[in-house]
């Protein structure tokens, strides 16, 4: 039971991590924690350090100083076949999706699960045209991704990014690029994730309907500061932050009525 107990809390643990490029810091002493099954919401101006945080949690850059962790495991200090096998439970959906331009949206799906299951071909394919189902892309297994408009091809990206049936999903600027009706059926299929697949997801982005969409809870990433100046619901902290740089950030400078009745 204590195990359960401990498995049901905290899910990734972010503690006095500094990120930096040689002696240029990005951001220093971040403290934050992912609860299991929420939506994490990393946000913050251009130039903040949001996909660089990303980076930083998903194992492609290394922290100056700090660490993450996994279940309370370090993923930091693991050693390669401990990373590695966290990393599995990885899932990532880039900017740009990120999507091989010469394979199908099946090929595509099927790429981790041909290199990480023992799965043969038709049990891959089965596999892939589930993912592209459960994204809204049934019946497209065989189209390219270049046939395909840009809301689409971030749904094929998510149908790859949830191939192994990850615990951990991370969004890199998903509504980045799509009109406004795109987004909103991203927003509306990575809530319907949440509820069936209970994953843990976080989400980079400053996109205002999507933050307050889809967002349990999130950091504010201030450039100035260069650290977390804000913590918790974003429509808590729209309603009752006292930081001006908060409240300019999530109402845009404008009404905060007039961005409540658009921001969904």
């Amino acid at each position: 039971m204590p195990e359960l107990m401990a498995r049901s809390d905290a899910h990734i643990k972010v503690q006095n991590l500094t990120m930096a490029y040689g002696d240029f810091v990005i951001q220093r002493d971040l403290n934050f924690t992912v609860r299991r099954g929420e939506i994490f919401i990393v946000m913050g101006g251009s130039g903040s350090g949001k996909s660089t945080l990303m980076r930083h949690l998903i194992g492609l850059q290394e922290p100056a100083q700090g660490d993450v962790l996994y279940d309370g495991r370090s993923f930091c200090t693991a050693a390669p076949e401990e990373r590695a096998e966290l990393m599995r439970r990885f899932g990532v959906l880039y900017q740009r999706g990120a999507l091989w331009s010469s394979m199908t949206l099946a090929e595509n799906v099927a790429l981790p699960l041909e290199e990480y299951t023992p799965l043969g071909p038709d049990e891959v394919l089965e596999i892939a045209s589930l993912k592209l189902a459960l994204v809204g892309l049934a019946g497209f297994e065989d189209f390219y991704p270049s046939e395909l408009s840009g809301g689409m091809q971030k749904r094929a990206g998510l149908a790859r990014a949830m191939a192994l049936d990850p615990e951990v999903l991370f969004f890199d600027e998903p509504s980045a690029g799509l009109d406004p009706i795109s987004a909103r059926m991203l927003d509306d299929l990575i809530l319907e994730l949440k509820s069936s697949l209970g994953a843990t997801i976080v989400v980079v982005t400053h996109e205002l309907a999507s933050i307050f969409a889809i967002g349990d809870n999130a950091v504010f990433l201030d450039t100035e500061a260069k650290t977390i100046t804000a913590t918790g619901s974003p429509k808590t902290l729209r309603a009752e932050s006292k930081d001006p740089k908060i409240r300019r950030f999530l109402t845009r400078g404008g009404d905060d009525r007039e961005n409540q009745r658009t921001a969904r």
